[in-house]
Order: structure tokens, then sequence, then C-alpha cells
């Protein structure tokens, strides 16, 4: 097994992080934070234009006709440079299942549009608790109609297109909802990260069509949210990486007795303890990224545990990075407050780490 990405690979990764560090740094991000915007549109215009929105959509359908492994290492780029875009829910949620699960005429019909950019998707799950991936679902969809309420849908504000997962007859299916549509009623929710908009949608009799096979709408989620795991684990790795770097040259001009606090034995310790962090969790995410790459049978384990790595590995790496700022840590003029507000929306996005870790322990049982 070669976990290491090619030459060609790399220069994908290196062309992003030229590309956002000339278009979208911090300052963007605080920008999109203290405004009424949900998103930078420009910056998610240029994305879009750099083809990094279906770089794993072929080109057939509109896209780059990459692959997952290119996909993962912009990812990473993305979280590294915390960019307020609806990357995630339109890529590695709304064009992922249209892409695994929709019919030729469901491709053709939105595949390009989500790769250029025009149309944003999203994949509406939760309910306000419980089994994000089917467990209580009180949607419904009957007769080609969708009734119920989603809450919160990451992007729901701004999005065109949704993947709403509903009750239907004895299972759940996968429904595709243009939210423009009569029948559907959205309202901004408010987060600890504003730069990425949540949403309250309410649908009422809304016309939808079925994704996939109707009737294993539970299944088809799952197996949705492992692959989208694999992508917001990289995203959260680069949210990490930068965080840690931040904190070290903090600490480096940071004088105490004479001397950078970094040099201090305790707080070497601690960042080591955050390197290794970024390390097991990247180390996930090479396996993860194989396992996808390959549809391999590996890849719902994986997904756990990259999932739960890089979740505890952005958490730890934005916490230490509040507490190694000191006093200046916690005010709102430096950036510390950003990494924060990111770490824990990703963390949650899919899913809780701690459900992450039941369901790698019900996987690995079944394995065994």
């Amino acid at each position: 097994m070669n976990l290491e990405f090619s030459e060609d690979q790399k220069f994908v990764q290196q062309t992003a992080r030229d590309y956002l560090s000339e278009h979208a740094s911090l300052e963007v991000c605080r920008a999109v934070l203290e405004s009424d915007r949900p998103y930078d549109p420009e910056l998610w215009k240029g994305v879009a234009e750099m083809g990094w929105l279906g770089a794993a959509v072929p080109e057939e359908y509109g896209g780059a006709g990459l692959g997952y492994l290119e996909l993962v290492l912009i990812a990473q780029e993305i979280g590294r440079a915390l960019a307020p875009i609806p990357f995630s829910s339109s890529v590695y949620l709304a064009t992922e299942a249209i892409l695994r699960f929709g019919s030729d005429a469901q491709k053709k019909a939105h595949l390009p549009r989500l790769a250029s950019g025009e149309l944003v998707g999203t994949f509406a799950m939760a309910e306000g608790g419980g089994d994000l991936d089917g467990g209580d679902c009180a949607t419904t969809f009957s007769g080609g109609k969708l009734s119920g309420t989603k809450i919160p849908v990451i992007d729901g504000d701004v999005a065109g297109l949704a993947v709403v997962l509903a009750k239907d007859g004895a299972g759940q299916s996968l429904v595709l909802v243009d939210l423009e549509s009569a029948g559907v009623t959205r309202t901004a929710l408010t987060s600890i990260d504003p730069s990425r908009s949540q949403a309250r949608i309410e649908f009422d009799g809304a016309a939808g069509e079925v994704l996939g096979t109707a009737g294993e709408g539970a299944a088809a989620a799952t197996a949705l949210l492992d692959r989208a795991a694999v992508m917001m684990g990289f995203e959260q790795v680069g949210g990490a990486e930068h965080a840690l770097e931040i904190t070290r040259e903090f600490t480096m001009g940071r004088y105490a007795f004479g001397r950078p606090v970094a040099s201090f034995q305790a707080l070497k310790h601690r960042m080591a303890d955050v390197y290794a962090k970024n390390q097991i969790a990247l180390s996930h995410g090479y396996y993860a990224a194989w396992a996808l790459s390959n549809d391999n049978e590996e890849l719902p384990a994986a997904a756990c545990g990259v999932r739960v790595a890089a979740s505890d590995a952005f958490r730890l790496a934005a916490e230490e990075m509040v507490q190694f700022h000191g006093g200046v840590g916690f005010t709102w003029e430096y950036d510390c407050h950003l990494f924060y507000r990111r770490a824990q929306l990703t963390s949650l996005a899919l899913g809780s780490p701690s459900e992450w870790r039941e369901k790698l322990i019900q996987r690995l049982e079944q394995a065994a």
C-alpha cells in the first residue's frame, strides 16, 4: 500500500495553498464573521474558477475529473485558510450524494451547476437531535411532496439545492429539493461560527424527487457521511496545522525572563502533544483517503478513525492556541477565536466525535 501522494497531487495542494494565501487570508474569514454576509462570494467564485468544486466530478458532468486524493488535499488547504465558503456542504455532501446515488439525468441536471459554483448544495439530515443518519426522522415524503423540519442545516440559507433524508413509506429515502421552490421556508440561525452559516428549513408540501433507491435512504446517508467524514477530516487537519504554526510563531516572539516562552519546557511538551495529535489525525486521513479513492471495504472503519482523530486534533490545537496566547488569546482582535469557532463547528457538523466512536466500536465488532 503506497500512501505517498504523487508529484502532480502535491502540485495541486501547493497551488491551492498559494491561491488561498493570496485570496483567503484570515482577514477574509474575519470580515465575513463580522458582517451579515453568510459567506464570501468573491472567494466562492474564485474557488469555482480553479475547478475545486468539481475536483472529483467526471468531465462529462462539468467537473475537473481529478479524484478524491486531489480533493482531500484541496480540503486540507480550505481548512488551513478557514475559508468562509459553503465548500463542505456543497462538495462533500450534495455533490457527493448526486455523484454516488443520482441517475444519469440527475447528474446531468445538477452536477455541472454545482461544479461551476452557480448552484450551492447542502445535505439536510438533522432534526434537532438524535442520530444524523437515519435514527430519528420525522420529515416525510409522500406523493412527491416533502413535509417536515430540518435543523440545523449547514449553509441552508444560501443553498439552492438540498438532499433531504425523509421517511418514505416503511423506509427512508434521500430526496432532492429545490430550495427556491414553493413550500420551503428558511430561517438563518445564530451559531458559534458565523463564517459558516446555519439554517432551519421547513418543508410544507415542497416538491421533491427521490435520489437513489426509494426506501434505502438510511443506508445511503450512512455511506455519504462516511465519505464526507474523510474529506472533512482533512479540512480539520489543515486548520489544526495552521493553528499550531501561528501558536509556535507567537510564542517564539513572546518573551518572559529574557527568553522566548516557546523555550520553556512546559510549553514545549504541550506543543508536542498538539503536533502528535495532528500527525495521528493525518495518518488516519491518509489511510481513509486511500480507502475512499479505492472504494475499499475498510472505508467505514477508516472514516470513523479520521473523524475522531481529526476532531480531537483540531479542538486541542484551537484550545491550546487560546491558552498559549495568554491574556490576549481571549480577545476579539486576535485570531484564536476564529480557529476555536471553526474547530467546534466542524467537530459537530457530521455528528459528534462520541457518535463516531460508537460507530467505530459497532463496526469493528461486526467485522470481528
